[in-house]
């Protein structure tokens, strides 16, 4: 049985409904940039992750990372369909497990163990800890928008360093709906009290970017992997390879 890639499961998503409204990208938002809610991954470097994987099972641990990837986010499109929400973190492990025994790997508890807790060292890219800053001193709010539970994400700022920079975390445990659910993305207006135009989402993946601007957000891709935009029928307002591409953006003319 051919297991569909992430590119024709959202191909899916959108005959299911979730990207009915979607629209085309419209160019640069002509709202000034009020707020900014990032993804995780644009913020946190999931990199060492996949790195111990290939430790652990070398000349295969690439492979691994592949397959775990691809059903972490499988599931949680399908938990969010099905109305079988768990949180981030069991749909890890679950995408794990199954990506293991997928490639016939002996993942013992305590290799198990070992894959999952990396989720919980991971820091921030580089480039975070001055983008915020500048972002921040232009009196623009951050939060986190994630799918993430709020334990990986405070795990991630603690391990960066980034106390009190974000004004909320956001994990999709509030709503019991992942991304690109609408009820995942409306928590940011929710949070910040403003309008979705006036708040810029920043996606790590294409399918977000995707559902961000579908949703309403002026959007920017933080495309570090330089992967091909998703065709889903809409496109992010910007994109860049990483956030000092995002600053720039939002400085530029159109946002003032």
């Amino acid at each position: 049985m051919k297991h569909p890639n992430r590119r024709e499961f959202s191909s899916g998503l959108i005959a299911g409904g979730l990207f009915a409204s979607a629209r085309k990208a419209l160019g640069n938002p002509s709202v000034s940039v009020k707020a900014v809610a990032f993804d995780a991954f644009p913020i946190l470097d999931p990199r060492p992750v996949f790195a111990l994987a290939e430790n652990l099972f070398p000349g295969k641990g690439a492979e691994l990372g592949a397959v775990w990837r691809t059903r972490q986010f499988e599931y949680t499109w399908l938990r969010t369909i099905s109305g079988r929400y768990v949180d981030f973190w069991r749909v890890t492990e679950d995408a794990l497990v199954f990506a293991a025994s997928m490639l016939r790997l002996d993942l013992t508890s305590n290799l198990r163990a070992r894959l999952m807790e990396a989720y919980l060292a991971i820091r921030c890219w580089p480039d975070a800890p001055a983008a915020l800053r500048s972002l921040k001193e232009k009196g623009i709010a951050v939060a986190f928008l994630s799918n993430l539970t709020r334990e990986m994400l405070e795990a991630g700022i603690r391990n960066s360093g980034l106390e009190q920079v974000f004004d909320h975390v956001l994990s999709t445990d509030r709503v019991a709906a992942f991304k690109p659910d609408p009820r995942a993305y409306q928590m940011g207006v929710d949070a910040f009290g403003r309008r979705r135009e006036e708040i810029l989402f920043a996606a790590f993946a294409g399918w977000d970017a995707a559902g961000a601007r579908a949703f309403g957000y002026p959007t920017f891709w933080v495309n570090r992997q330089n992967q091909p935009a998703e065709e889903l029928g809409v496109m992010a307002d910007g994109s860049g390879s990483n956030l000092d591409d995002l600053v720039h953006y939002i400085e530029a003319p159109a946002h003032t």
